[in-house]
């Protein structure tokens, strides 16, 4: 059900039970799509027919049906219900991991992985978590189920070389499908059902603002952005971990030792980039660098004599880059995209992540059949110094969060007025109140803004709203 309505700023129980079952179903379903990344182009050299390019779009096969349906699958939920399409992704995904469980060949895992793909939960399962939290602690919400995606990543890495070693790749999609049993279950013993669903503009895409997000400059920059990070990382690890096993003599079961330290030494590298970048006002320079720490791994990998320190040091780079860059993304759309158009730019952007996942996957393993594995490394490098120069020319990103603000039933003109009220004060740098959603949507800058005003504005729309309907 709907959390009680009530002030403060602690979420109510509902709304923490919410965003904790919400974000353990995203992680285990993104550790089953990530799972087989550290192992699956040692596993597939095995299967009959496989081929670089075969085995690469095996990796990344899911981005392509993840990307085409998951906007669909939001909008297919205003209508029929939230938990009614979130199982049926699930049923999906545990379709297709069984499906590749069973197969034998490459074709098999290909088509396996597509259908896991098809299960396009993941804008679902953000208008689920809108629907079931108020609109000031839905940020909360939405960084919970944020961290969930890194962790799942960041435990794939590592747990997929020990799990594979222990039960082998079909034990490892028999495992994945697990998984989805297991989210079903979450999903409808632990997450409330909210008692109405309706479209959330922080949350959801909405198709007929896709023309004016597609003609800001600024957001198809970052949108370049995730799909040519994406693409390096699934590129990256169609011949990443063959570059361990062949040219580093470290078996399969072994290739934890080698991410499992340059992912928690990237980690904490993050936090002094981060400082830097937010607290001193400086996120173009670091994202910069962020983008050229990809380009600098990408040709170390490349060039660089093979050795075990050599490789050590080129992949924390590399997480030390695609960690940061992967946390940023996301919060510049926010800051960039107008208040009202957030989850149709992050709908896009979504999109393109996906994309890019597809691209890198069977670009990558196309690459490496023609022309080998060092040419997959520079066409990764070129990529991302591509990217650098698209980025070079970025604005500035405002030092701006996000607010929303439920105001209720209230008219056009009261709207109308409200949205003046608030870009007047100071700190708000955008306001839109919108009748038909009841919310107020805001940009603020935290250091200049006038709280005692904000609120005081608020109030006066409260009680004028009030005032109209009784």
């Amino acid at each position: 059900m709907k959390p009680a309505q009530r002030t403060g700023n602690a979420m109510t129980p509902g709304e923490l039970r919410a965003s904790l079952g919400l974000a353990g179903i995203y992680m285990l379903r993104m550790m089953g799509l990530f799972l087989i990344l550290p192992v699956f182009s040692l596993y597939a050299r095995q299967l009959p027919d496989a081929t670089p390019f075969l085995i690469g779009l095996a990796i990344s096969m899911y981005g392509l049906t993840q990307a085409v349906c998951q906007i669909p699958f939001g909008l297919w939920s205003d209508k029929v219900g939230r938990k009614s399409v979130i199982s049926v992704g699930l049923v999906l995904f545990a379709l297709g991991s069984v499906t590749a469980a069973l197969s034998h060949s490459i074709y098999g895992i290909i088509l396996g992985r597509a259908i896991q793909g098809a299960g396009a939960i993941a804008a679902v399962v953000m208008a689920l978590a809108a629907d079931l939290t108020r609109e000031e602690h839905r940020t909360k919400a939405m960084a919970l189920i944020g961290v969930s995606i890194g962790i799942s990543f960041a435990l794939s890495m590592v747990a997929g070389p020990v799990l594979t070693g222990w039960i082998g790749m079909d034990g490892v999609f028999w495992l994945i499908a697990g998984f989805a049993l297991l989210s079903l279950l979450v999903l409808h013993l632990l997450v409330p059902t909210p008692v109405h669903s309706r479209f959330h503009r922080d949350a959801q895409a909405n198709p007929a603002q896709f023309g004016v997000v597609f003609v800001n400059k600024e957001l198809l920059r970052l949108d370049f952005g995730i799909l040519a990070l994406h693409a390096i990382l699934m590129a990256l690890f169609v011949v990443t971990p063959l570059l361990l096993r062949d040219a580093l003599q470290l078996e399969s079961a072994q290739h934890w030792q080698v991410y499992l330290p340059v992912f928690v030494g990237s980690l904490f590298s993050l936090v002094p980039l981060i400082i830097v970048a937010e607290k001193h006002r400086r996120m173009k320079p670091v994202f910069l660098l962020a983008i050229l720490l990809l380009a600098a791994a990408a040709f170390g990998l490349a060039w660089l004599p093979a050795s075990l320190y050599g490789v050590l040091g080129c992949l924390y780079l590399f997480f030390t880059g695609f960690n940061l860059l992967e946390a940023t993304l996301p919060s510049l759309v926010s800051k960039i995209a107008p208040a009202e158009l957030k989850g149709t730019a992050m709908g896009v952007y979504s999109t393109a992540q996906f994309l890019g996942a597809f691209v890198g996957g069977a670009g990558g393993g196309w690459l490496y059949g023609q022309y080998g594995i060092t040419s997959v490394y520079l066409a990764c490098a070129a990529l991302a110094l591509l990217w650098l120069l698209v980025a070079a020319f970025m604005r500035p990103p405002r030092q701006v969060s996000s607010r929303l603000v439920n105001l209720g039933k209230i008219n056009l003109s009261q709207a109308a007025a409200g949205s003046l009220k608030l870009k007047a004060v100071a700190g708000v740098e955008e306001a839109v109140v919108l009748a038909e959603d009841g919310v107020a949507y805001l940009k603020v800058n935290k250091d200049k803004l006038d709280e005692a005003a904000l609120q005081e504005v608020l109030q006066d729309i409260g009680k004028a709203a009030a005032q109209r309907y009784h």
